[in-house]
């Protein structure tokens, strides 16, 4: 942890060094002398660095170490070239920039120290969308919305201008991740397959055609190309985050080719910027109010620059038209060339790719698509102004981040990557044996629906074998056809006596019955010398069988005659005889109704 440490503070050591010498050198060859006014700025600004960096240390420890020297860097060079282009302009916003800074690097370190689990954010999802649209919707109030330069994306509050969309990408982001993330599953199915390619379902196309129609809407009544395009793509990259459908992608890019071929004919402002863009060097477009004057210009200078630039100071990269803000990018490639450009970009790309490795390291499926979608809205802005002005697109009237002129991108971008700061300590924090709230969902979704089919297996299992168990019969029943034994103990015993060993000369019900004779012998036997037993104590003389009847004493009333006997189960009595004690016990099966077997004595009475 130390030498992490020591590294950290190395970057931002480094970054603030070389901060300091480019406007030492910038400010000597323009002004001649480092202006006092910004010594005492620059001064507060490197201690609120320096504070953030501490807060970093002390609340978010595993940080990615990258962003904020990148983010220093850049903010050094916009900041610079800014102050470069006020002297020749007559103007001071150099130094409202640097107000600006202080109040974006105050709510970056009440973020890191405050926003202990960006998770929260999920939580009011739906409040950030109201949030968001109210913002963007803002300049639409009469009375609060101001209109420069043609685009009506301002809200005046005293002598300051604020570009409310820029915090309105934001909370937009807020809401996009967490409607996506509880929504995945349901966007993810896929309809049709057409050339290979998987469609989403019709009623699935809901949520990217409302956002399609919410940038037309800014287009048209705030006449801004560039916030409408930067929210729908923002959407459909963090669409195809969260389904990973190249369908998204398709039906986007579609969506985008109808969006722009009507923007294009319906708004001049648009069909204007077009032409521009296709016909630059024509002498209609170069001469047009609102032609390619301008992005002429800042093509010359980038041609000025060449390799290694004209030197900070000594290039005229005021002639462009907003040379400060939307053309900032040409006037660092007019002084510092090719290379200081290359370097830009090199900045860019490293906080790019701390986002995005950021998202893929991160196991919570909200951080993962909060922080693709932060950094691509970045990574598209840059994209738009560099390619606008080098004519790869048409310009959109955005914005670099972190290094042009303006405090409401200034202070959004700051907030950005503090958000991705603080999702980067999340990702890199070493996990102890606890999973994420995410993975806890679905590991406990997952154990559930197990719980759930081995209860149905068992419940399954029971009621067969309960089944089988009631259909069963003893083997030796099947066989013999015997009645089942429906009668008590005492009278199956007495029964016993009554009839075992008959008159002679009868034929005895029992015959057959049995397979094994031993077993036979015993019972009746046993059965016999009890019934023995139970005549003496009633005082009877002589055999108690006569003739296949009973013989009761006088006192005692007649004993109707008894049924035959049914087979009786070997475990169903405890056995006297040593020989069936021997003999293994065959579990007891369901009693089932009694069947109907012939009578062996129909005419009744005595056998």
């Amino acid at each position: 942890m130390i030498l992490v440490r020591l590294r950290q503070a190395s970057l931002l050591l480094l970054a603030m060094l070389i901060s300091v010498g480019a406007f030492y050198q910038m400010f000597l060859r323009v002004y001649g002398s480092f202006p006092s006014n910004y010594i005492g700025m620059l001064a507060v600004v490197a201690a609120l660095f320096l504070v953030l960096w501490g807060l970093l240390l002390k609340f978010k420890q595993y940080a990615s170490q990258a962003i904020l020297p990148c983010v220093l860097l850049l903010t050094a060079i916009g900041v610079v070239m800014i102050a470069r282009i006020d002297k020749p302009m007559k103007t001071a916003v150099g130094t409202r920039q640097l107000i600006w800074l202080c109040v974006a690097l105050v709510l970056c370190c009440l973020l890191v120290a405050v926003l202990r689990d960006y998770r929260l954010l999920r939580r009011y999802g739906y409040v950030n969308m109201v949030i968001g649209l109210a913002l963007l919707l803002s300049p639409m109030v009469p009375g609060l919305g101001r209109s420069i330069n043609g685009a009506k994306i301002w809200i005046g509050i005293g002598r300051y201008q604020l570009q409310p969309a820029e915090f309105a990408k934001l909370f937009l982001a807020f809401f996009f991740a967490a409607y996506l993330f509880d929504h995945r599953d349901q966007l993810a199915v896929g309809g049709r397959k057409v050339l290979g390619l998987q469609l989403p379902r019709i009623k699935d196309l809901g949520p990217i055609i409302l956002v399609w129609v919410v940038c037309m809407g800014v287009l048209i009544m705030q006449r801004d190309l560039g916030t409408s395009l930067m929210f729908f793509a923002m959407f459909v990259a963090m669409l195809y985050a969260a389904t990973g459908r190249a369908s998204w992608l398709l039906i986007g890019f579609v969506a985008f080719a109808v969006g722009a071929v009507l923007a294009a004919g319906m708004f001049s402002h648009v069909g204007q910027r077009v032409d521009a863009w296709l016909h630059p060097f024509s002498d209609y477009e170069y001469n047009r109010v609102g032609g390619s004057w301008q992005l002429v210009t800042g093509i010359f200078g980038l041609a000025a620059g060449g390799m290694t630039g004209t030197g900070l100071g000594q290039g005229q990269p005021s002639l462009t038209t907003f040379a400060n803000s939307d053309f900032i990018y040409t006037s660092v490639g007019e002084e510092l060339g090719l290379t200081g450009l290359l370097a830009v970009l090199v900045l860019y790309l490293i906080i790019i790719a701390s986002g995005f490795i950021t998202a893929m390291k991160i196991k919570d499926g909200f951080g993962k698509l909060l922080a693709s979608g932060l950094v691509f809205t970045m990574a598209f802005q840059v994209f738009t102004v560099v390619g606008g002005t080098t004519l790869v697109i048409p310009l959109t009237g955005m914005t670099m981040p972190y290094m042009a002129a303006g405090g409401s991108s200034l202070i959004a971008n700051y907030v950005l990557a503090a958000l991705l700061m603080v999702i980067s300590h999340a990702a890199n924090r070493p996990e102890p044996d606890t999973l994420s709230d995410t993975f806890q969902y679905e590991a406990l979704a997952v154990l559930r629906d197990r719980e759930l089919q081995e209860r149905a297996q068992r419940e399954a299992q029971e009621e067969r074998e309960e089944r089988r168990a009631a259909h069963a019969e003893p083997r030796h029943a099947q066989h013999s056809g015997a009645q089942p034994n429906d009668m008590p103990t005492e009278a199956i015993v007495q029964g016993g006596l009554a009839q075992d060993g008959g008159a002679a000369g009868q034929p005895d019900a029992f015959d057959g019955f049995f397979d094994d004779d031993a077993a036979t012998d015993g019972w009746t036997a046993d059965q016999s010398a009890g019934g023995a037993a139970d005549s003496a104590t009633t005082g009877e003389a002589g055999d108690n069988v006569t003739g296949g009847t009973v013989n009761t004493a006088a006192t005692e009333p007649a004993i109707p005659p008894l049924p035959p006997i049914p087979a009786i189960p070997q475990a169903t009595y405890p056995a006297t005889s040593d020989a069936i004690a021997t003999q293994a016990v065959q579990p007891m099966p369901v009693p089932r109704p009694p069947q109907q077997y012939p009578n062996p004595n129909p005419t009744g009475g005595a056998r």
